[in-house]
């Protein structure tokens, strides 16, 4: 059996759900291929959350997820407090929302609540055909389409296939697309607590000889971690119990949140650096961790994601008399709009990661007197302010 649509989506995440809603005032009509249904949120916090960024936010808001969001479920960040790893130069930086004329630098939402709230509203969409579960085993491409031949025997024939399918991307591989990965050897080991003080609306950062700790702001007295460190102190991590996890965490981070309690379950993922050479090909696309991956340092690495999103639906819906969605021409202006946004991401988070990874003194003293530097270029830390909130 075949069936035709305009775009075929692979890939029903965050960011391959947001596309697939976005892409509602184009007239275009759109499949969605995932593996896995969407489950229902439990009252359990989950240990993989998002810093969303307020331009992340408002594209989300202008397809319907955001707004289906549960408010006590999210918590805003007004100010960030970033920490050098000198103990002979102080090293300290602070970004304040008030300061750059901003409500807020970030939300912090629950990976879960956001895939459900976006599920809720494709339940709704009627431009979109879900196809769920249901595995890709081929892809096939033609001169006026391509064919995705889904494992339940059914055959998409798409004028324009998107891989939102992951680092792993499967789209990617069929395309010949080739991907340059560099392993950092690390993990970001995650874990959500309870504290005694409150945090105020704070995300706290510390670049450590061990890695780099962050704590962020969630409802309550509440705070996620993400701590960044090496495979071997991620594995130790790892095997503490709830008090004792919870302990290092405090000790880490000079209790600035008192006492903490763990509640969710620790978990770790590997981190990596991941360039594409293309991000489309004719009749093909590639977004989010598809299209490239990045340190979490700086927490963007969604937000990437919903600005490949963002761009790429606002493209599709301004092609004017150009009919053909999967013209090679028109997805070049995706890519040329993404490349400079996702190079610099990756050169800054690549750029730290290295410049603190180092044990070198000389090094030591110089990153942690740029960060006393940076403290007082209030120009400066606006502009990065302006780019981190897009």
């Amino acid at each position: 059996m075949t069936e035709s649509c305009d775009v075929a989506i692979i890939g029903a995440g965050l960011v391959g759900a947001s596309l697939a809603l976005a892409l509602a005032p184009s007239g275009l009509s759109v499949a969605l291929v995932e593996p896995r249904a969407s489950e229902a949120p439990s009252a359990n916090w989950d240990s993989r959350i998002y810093a969303v960024s307020p331009g992340s936010a408002a594209f989300l808001t202008r397809v319907g997820a955001w707004q289906g969001m549960d408010s006590a479920r999210v918590a805003r960040v007004e100010t960030m407090r970033i920490f050098g790893d000198a103990s002979l130069v102080s090293a300290n930086m602070e970004f304040n929302a008030y300061d750059a004329g901003l409500r807020e630098l970030a939300f912090i939402a629950e990976s879960g609540r956001m895939q459900a709230a976006l599920w809720q509203c494709l339940d709704q969409a009627a431009h979109v055909t879900r196809y769920c579960p249901a595995v890709c085993v081929a892809l096939s491409q033609h001169v006026d389409a391509t064919d995705i031949v889904l494992n339940s025997g059914v055959t998409l024939r798409a004028k324009l296939v998107v891989g939102a399918d992951g680092a792993q991307s499967w789209v990617r591989e069929q395309a010949g697309i080739k991907a340059h990965t560099h392993a950092y050897a690390q993990c970001g080991v995650v874990a959500n607590f309870a504290c005694a003080l409150p945090h105020h609306d704070t995300a706290y950062q510390w670049f450590r000889a061990d890695g780099v700790l962050a704590l962020l702001p969630l409802p309550g007295n509440r705070v996620s971690m993400v701590w960044s460190t090496s495979d071997a102190h991620a594995q130790v991590l790892m095997a503490l119990d709830a008090a004792a996890l919870a302990q290092r965490v405090s000790e880490a981070s000079h209790a600035v949140m008192g006492a903490l309690e763990v509640i969710t379950p620790v978990a770790a993922f590997p981190l990596q650096l991941q360039r594409v050479e293309a991000l489309v090909k004719p009749r093909l696309a590639l977004v989010g961790d598809a299209a490239h991956n990045v340190h979490p340092l700086a927490g963007q690495g969604v937000n990437l994601g919903f600005r490949d999103a963002r761009e790429l639906a606002a493209v599709l819906c301004d092609r004017g008399a150009q009919h053909d969605c999967g013209d090679y021409v028109l997805l070049r202006r995706y890519e040329r709009a993404r490349r400079e946004d996702v190079l610099s991401m990756q050169l800054v988070t690549d750029g730290l990661q290295k410049l603190f990874a180092s044990n070198a003194v000389w090094l030591s003293r110089a990153r942690n007197l740029g960060v006393r530097l940076m403290e007082n270029q209030p120009m400066l830390k606006n502009l990065l302010m302006k780019h981190a909130i897009a």
